[in-house]
């Protein structure tokens, strides 16, 4: 296996948890159809649970791993990055199986902290059910992420990635066979067909998991006779490489946390408050949930990934920059990191958005309030994919009081406004579930702005040329969305049928891509951002390069 640079790295990270996540959104179409709506909205509590609960099984520590190996490899003990690597795997099992305890006792109070006195819609007896099945995965999931951080922190991202498609195939695999045969075949109920699809996410960590123990295995990382221990090293104790762990801990704990608890802000408020004090129907209201916790943060995940790519990357080499006082190049990689952000995710939500009703209607069909949630709710991945790269840039700087203070600050803003803003927005004629989402923006906002003040001023970072570049794209955007409307005019985005609405995605994405693609290139942002290397190999591109020159 070949080590990668950062960029490479992201590239290659982002391509396979791009992947990950197209499968992920093109496998709740079928979903969809056997499961419908309502137990979509199941599914999300299950699912938001078992994100909570085994962000506390891991505390955070496959990241941290991640950072303690880089900067151990770079300063050379490769004695103590094993010894690492050992405690912290006996730690994320011990804390695996308390988590997995937990949630599983714990399931009827949780579920009815969810539901609460309102009737109409799931028991709390059916989200007992689908949390307590949903708590086995947590005890191989762990395993399987502390083997990620191990690879991901020797810069080895391929086998890291490449595993994450593996487990999202198996695990597809059991949620449609599983519930398809639960319902059509047994006919059994949503409560046990949403109960085998949980089931898949335990399936796909066991396989995998198999899969990265034999890449270990053959890579021989972990058994290189040259890794003796030096001088220095003999001075380090377990309890330092403890300390060290819980104190890189900390902050990816408290991220992750906070990164969940947005989604459970909404799934204890918002349902309550538009049923209760809007006045909406419990079906509509819980449908209103669904899109925010399954199938409009199922698509949103595709442009997450970007940067979720991005992190596996960012960790090791922004590590080992600081680690060697590189600071010219943990300074390039921070505006690096601004700069893709902002070139892919702007045009991809706001196309999103602009072709919300043929995308919803592809994959769930057509449906009044999903495209109106969807439209908006897109927008937070911009927001999300900031705030993900720049508290692991902060943790990977070192500024750990300031992730805490930053991250504690923007979902406490989310927490006491998320209910306000709903009101406020129903007041003044505007859907409320759009005060909810302006809420989860604002929140991630105040983090974000809290970190980049950070880095300019510890690390004299100069945002100059990537506020140029955002300009750029922001140029690029309003020109593909004039372009779009105006497209509209001819080929209207409703239509008859998935078929037509397909033809509409296709069209509009290629016309809008190509607009965009053309602007950025001609104001040089494209290969500012990604730089010439990257688009040598297609021809096409390679020419234009050539005659620009």
């Amino acid at each position: 296996m070949k080590k990668e640079s950062f960029l490479k790295g992201a590239l290659i990270a982002t391509i396979c948890i791009i992947l990950s996540k197209i499968l992920g959104v093109l496998y709740v179409i079928p979903f969809h159809a056997i499961i419908g709506e309502r137990g979509g909205a199941l599914y999300g509590y299950a699912y938001s649970l078992y994100t909570l609960f085994l962000t506390l099984s891991t505390v955070g520590i496959p990241l941290a791993m991640s950072k303690m190996i880089s900067e151990y490899d770079t300063l050379g003990y490769h004695h103590t990055k094993e010894r690492a690597y050992k405690i912290a795997y006996k730690i994320v099992l011990i804390m695996s199986i308390i988590s997995f305890f937990a949630l599983f006792i714990f399931a009827p109070f949780l579920s009815h902290l969810i539901i609460g006195d309102i009737s109409g819609g799931h028991t709390w007896e059916e989200i007992t059910y689908v949390v307590r099945i949903s708590s086995t995965a947590i005890l191989f999931v762990t395993m399987l992420s502390v083997m990620r951080g191990y690879l991901q922190g020797h810069r080895y991202i391929a086998p890291s990635s490449i595993s994450e498609v593996i487990e999202q195939i198996v695990r597809i695999v059991v949620i449609l066979v599983g519930s398809y045969i639960s319902i059509y075949i047994f006919q059994q109920s949503i409560k046990e067909a949403v109960g085998v699809a949980v089931f898949g996410a335990t399936v796909g960590a066991m396989v995998t998991l198999v899969y990265l123990y034999i890449k270990i295995k053959k890579s021989g990382i972990r058994n290189k006779k040259e890794y003796i221990e030096t001088e220095e090293e003999k001075n380090i104790t377990t309890k330092q490489i403890v300390k060290k762990l819980i104190t890189y801990t900390l902050p990816f704990i408290l991220m992750s946390i906070v990164g969940s608890s947005y989604s459970l802000v909404d799934m204890f408020t918002v349902v309550k408050t538009l049923v209760n004090e809007v006045g909406m129907d419990v079906t509509t209201a819980e449908a209103v949930m669904s899109v925010l916790t399954t199938w409009g943060s199922k698509l949103n995940t595709i442009v997450i990934s970007i940067a979720n790519g991005i992190v596996v990357s960012l960790l090791p080499n922004m590590t080992r920059d600081y680690v060697s006082k590189n600071f010219d190049g943990v300074r390039r990689k921070i505006n690096k990191t601004l700069q893709i952000i902002f070139y892919c995710t702007i045009p991809m939500t706001t196309g999103l958005s602009l072709l919300s009703t043929p995308v919803w209607n592809i994959f769930y069909g057509v449906s009044d309030i999903g495209p109106k949630v969807f439209s908006y709710s897109i927008f937070v991945t911009i927001f999300a994919s900031l705030f993900l790269n720049f508290n692991v840039t902060m943790q990977s700087l070192d500024r750990l009081n300031k992730v805490y203070v930053s991250l504690i600050l923007g979902l406490l803003f989310n927490a006491f406004m998320n209910v306000p803003f709903m009101l406020l927005f129903d007041y003044i004629g505007i859907p409320a579930y759009y005060g909810a989402i302006t809420s989860t923006i604002i929140g991630y906002s105040i983090t974000i702005i809290m970190n980049l003040y950070t880095l300019k001023k510890d690390f004299k970072v100069n945002y100059k040329s990537t506020i140029k570049h955002l300009g750029n794209c922001l140029i690029a955007n309003v020109a593909m969305v004039f372009v779009l409307l105006l497209l509209e005019n001819i080929v209207p985005l409703t239509g008859s049928g998935k078929l037509y609405s397909v033809f509409v995605i296709c069209l509009y994405g290629i016309i809008g891509s190509l607009v965009y693609f053309f602007i950025t290139w001609r104001t040089g942002t494209i290969n500012a951002v990604f730089g010439k290397q990257i688009f040598k190999k297609i021809p096409i591109i390679k020419r234009l390069i050539k005659k620009e020159v």
